[in-house]
């Protein structure tokens, strides 16, 4: 269930006050994370690229309270789960449709559900997300380019405090296969450590997959 958060401490909530109230709010870091063992383990057990890359993305938010955090009536509000949204092409028009599914923590239920959904957009687009609702992270994939900076299109009123992760075109450096890795987050809530913890996390998911997922 979702809780507020009690900001007791003075220097905590001082921080929070001065972010919030900035007329952009956001930052952006963008890194090349190794995803050799991530792309090794996936050949391996015959698992989809997007839709198992989208679970680590979801898995690493989900285990780092502050990507659970959301500004509400200018307070903190934290979920016991976050889940994906994220870009998928379509059949019928040349832009994307979002596709929003459930995190489940296991990763067979949550693959099978998004396969699912992910071929229901196929024919049946949405640019819509459900009013009220802010347990989202905003996922989007670049396959063409391995970027080195990235922005998003956003309303900052009102306060807009959903995560934003985006990843590139991968590509070889030497016998590595590294791929660019875009966070964007509310600075009200998430800061430079909580977003260093995210890359550490979510590179020594890539380094051994199968830490989560159990092999075939």
């Amino acid at each position: 269930m979702s809780k507020y958060i009690d900001l007791s401490n003075p220097h905590r909530k001082k921080h929070f006050d001065f972010f919030k109230n900035m007329d952009q709010p956001h930052f952006n870091i963008c890194a090349n994370v190794e995803i050799s063992g991530f792309l090794r383990f996936i050949k391996a057990n015959d698992y989809p690229f997007t839709p198992t890359m989208v679970y680590f993305l979801s898995r690493v938010a989900n285990e780092i309270p502050e990507f659970r955090w959301r500004i509400r009536n200018e307070k903190i509000l934290e979920h016991p789960a976050v889940h994906p949204s994220f870009t998928v092409n379509t059949e019928v028009a040349d832009v994307f449709s979002f596709c929003t599914v459930d995190y489940y923590q296991e990763f067979e239920p949550f693959l099978k559900n998004t396969l699912k959904i992910m071929e229901e957009m196929l024919t049946n687009p949405s640019l819509e997300d459900e009013e009220h609702r802010d347990d989202y992270l905003f996922m989007s994939s670049i396959p063409w380019i391995s970027f080195t900076s990235f922005s998003h299109a956003m309303h900052y009123t009102p306060a807009d405090s959903v995560p934003r992760i985006t990843w590139g075109k991968s590509f070889k450096d030497g016998d590595k296969m590294l791929m660019p890795l875009s966070v964007q987050a509310h600075h009200a809530v998430v800061d430079g450590r909580h977003t260093g913890k995210y890359f550490e996390l979510f590179q020594a998911y890539m380094d051994n997959p199968s830490i989560i997922l159990e092999t075939k």
